[in-house]
């Protein structure tokens, strides 16, 4: 049971005003934000899960390092050579990447009998050449010495850097039988120093047939250099094991926003309009942010850390938002925390200051506000700079006399018990974060999902609807272990301003994975204006509707379970209720839209046809919003939207940014 405890997290809560801490369920912390490897760009690139955004360019890129030492011309077992294999898993790593994403390829063992410098780059990163790669491992002959940490610092300088000034995911993939036999420069103590000084490395490891002291060195250099190990006792796991970590690579989460540095303290700091940015944050780090808000609108800042996929963290790491007034006014906090310790996932933190009905208190004022972002680690814990995606909305007031329809702060029909969708499922392909999350519908709807990654989609729900799912992790053959191995499977809720969602204590969003079948519910209340005056945190965010994001994850430690490099997941999605024409009591419903329908703009396979770019936001008011060009562009959508106060009666617009 120890494993499961570990593969739990929940977003801890400190509430201003005394407001409700976050979800304890079952007596475990439950709750994850999930993600994939960062690239950071303005705009993002790398290749695509779903679909990509426009206008993307590609910053990441993959270099592939080989161990081709004399001792990978031992027998593996089956009457090939260690070589033979690892060519035949080179090419089906190369078989199955994108099309373009740079990719190289360096060896060291290969020229020399003997020799602690014999490392040579056979193939330079640029832009995937599957033919060139294939003949270039078909021509390596295993010979030499295990000069790693040279070929490492090497590999690092091969990975060219990111175009524009921005910051790429890039990564090294190792491929090991045996320890590094040259002594100087010592593996961890090079992984560890690229960890920290290039930012967007990540070093994955792989060891085919080792154990000892040789596992335990690239056990060492994986979590030093901010990735994973992999082990690959045999040469159908060497090939699975490869292919999931270039993958992840491939395919990771992708950033967007306009470049912003915070300040180590208040004074100076750069002043956020409505927009999405990005930023980066170390460990034990303060970032602070300035922000001009009125007396009458509601202001919302969501805050995602990107680590590395499956990066060391520790049980009670942190990211923690909160907003502040003068010198002297909290006007509340949140705080993320990641409660398991397989891997790093994308962490989200979100933020609202809402002007109280009287508009008397100390944060209701007009005036200029601090949003501080705190970065929390544990020793240990991965130490390299974070990126972050910061999006900043205002929701202004409804129009004078609209009298707002009643909070709905319980589930009802939305609940546990809710039926939902049934049937053959439809192909879909999740994208890598927020900013490409595919589009779906009502419908019951099949992926497939690697260890330690994260697929994102999107359902929207309008005024008076709720969102309702459930996700379920195929059966799959698994591995020989010996014990038990778990991991676990998990799934996260977002308002459509990116506010993460708790259970509430109906649901579980977090279930044991061991390679049987397992299933989460999930869902959200229905979406009322006045939520925002509720104290319960599942209640409050659901005030306006728009694309409602759904994460699901599963968790780094599956790899060492499941036999197929991915692993089958189900989603069975229903939005509740009638859409109503607006957030006003007894609004009519809105023409054509009857709750419950499939996705009428899906294709024959179940894909949205109008799944395209997310447009980096969902809509923070959140319906109809047609993004404007730009970073902090301005986006302004008339409809009744946030907050009643007959002396303060204004035209009803919410203003969200656009990267």
């Amino acid at each position: 049971m120890t494993g499961w405890v570990e593969g739990v997290r929940v977003k801890a809560r400190d509430r201003f005003r005394g407001a409700v801490a976050g979800a304890w369920i079952g007596g475990a912390l439950l709750a994850l934000v999930a993600g994939g490897t960062p690239a950071v760009a303005a705009p993002p690139g790398g290749a695509a899960a779903g679909p990509e955004p426009s206008g993307a360019v590609r910053n990441g890129g993959l270099v592939m390092v080989l161990d081709s030492s004399g001792s990978m011309a031992d027998d593996d077992g089956t009457g090939r050579s260690r070589m033979e294999s690892a060519r035949t898993a080179v090419g089906t790593v190369v078989d199955g990447l994108p099309d373009g994403y740079p990719t190289g390829l360096r060896v060291y063992g290969a020229d020399r009998a003997r020799g602690c410098t014999d490392t040579r780059l056979v193939r330079p990163v640029r832009g995937l050449d599957r033919a060139a790669l294939k003949r270039a491992v078909s021509a390596v002959r295993p010979r030499g010495d295990t000069p790693i940490g040279l070929s490492l610092r090497k590999a690092a300088e091969d990975l060219p850097g990111p175009s524009g000034g921005a910051v790429g995911t890039r990564t090294i993939l190792l491929v090991s039988d045996g320890e590094d036999n040259c002594g100087a420069p010592g593996p961890c103590e090079v992984a560890e120093r690229l960890g920290k000084e290039v930012a967007g490395l990540r070093i994955d490891t792989v060891g085919f047939q080792v154990r000892g002291a040789a596992r335990e060195q690239l056990e060492c250099v994986a979590a030093a250099g901010n990735g994973r190990y992999y082990d690959a006792p045999d040469a159908d796991s060497l090939a699975r094991q490869l292919q999931r970590a270039s993958q992840l690579s491939a395919d990771g989460y992708r950033l967007r926003g306009e470049r912003v540095t915070g300040t180590a303290t208040g004074a100076g700091a750069p002043v956020l309009v409505p927009g999405q940015y990005l930023d980066t944050i170390g460990p034990g780090e303060k970032r602070y942010y300035a922000v001009d808000l009125d007396d009458v609108s509601t202001a919302d800042f969501s805050v995602t850390a990107v680590p590395q996929a499956g990066a060391a963290v520790d049980t009670f790491d942190a990211m923690r938002t909160s907003i502040a007034y003068g010198t002297d006014s909290s006007c509340g906090s949140e705080t993320a925390r990641f409660l398991q310790k397989e891997g790093a996932t994308p962490l989200t933190s979100a933020i609202a200051r809402v002007p109280s009905a009287r508009g008397t208190g100390p944060c209701d004022r007009a005036g200029r506000y601090r949003l501080v972002v705190e970065r929390e680690s544990r020793k240990g814990s991965d130490a390299a700079r974070w990126p972050l995606e910061l999006v900043h909305g205002v929701e202004r007031p409804l129009k004078k006399g609209v009298v707002p329809a009643q909070s709905q702060p319980e589930y009802g029909k939305g609940g546990e018990g809710a039926v939902l969708p049934s049937g053959d499922p439809r192909d879909v392909r999740g994208g890598t974060g927020f900013n490409d999350a595919r589009k779906i519908g009502r419908g019951v709807w099949r992926d497939r999902i690697l260890p330690a990654q994260t697929l994102w989609y999107k359902v929207p729900a309008g005024w008076g609807q709720q969102v309702r799912y459930d996700v379920e992790f195929a059966n799959e053959p698994t591995v020989e272990r010996g014990g038990s191995t778990y991991s676990y499977g998990a799934t996260q809720l977002f308002t459509p301003a990116r506010f993460p969602l708790a259970g509430g204590g109906e649901f579980t969003p977090t279930t044991m994975y061991g390679g049987r079948p397992a299933a989460i519910a999930m869902g959200g209340v229905p979406v009322a204006w006045t939520n925002r005056y509720e104290n319960a945190s599942q209640v409050r965010p659901v005030h306006a509707g728009g694309d409602f994001y759904i994460s699901v994850t599963l968790g780094a430690r599956a790899a060492d379970i499941a036999r197929n490099a991915r692993i089958g997941v189900v989603l069975r999605v229903s939005v509740l209720g009638d859409e109503l024409a607006g957030p006003e009591h007894n609004a009519p419903a809105a023409a054509g839209k009857a709750g419950g329908a499939v996705d009428k703009n899906a294709d024959n396979k179940g894909n949205s046809i109008s799944a395209g770019d997310s447009g980096g936001t969902g809509g923070a008011g959140w319906t109809g919003i047609a993004a404007a060009a730009g970073a902090g562009a301005v986006v302004v959508v008339i409809a009744g939207l946030v907050f009643v106060r007959g002396r303060r009666g204004r035209t009803a617009q919410t203003t969200r940014g656009s990267a």
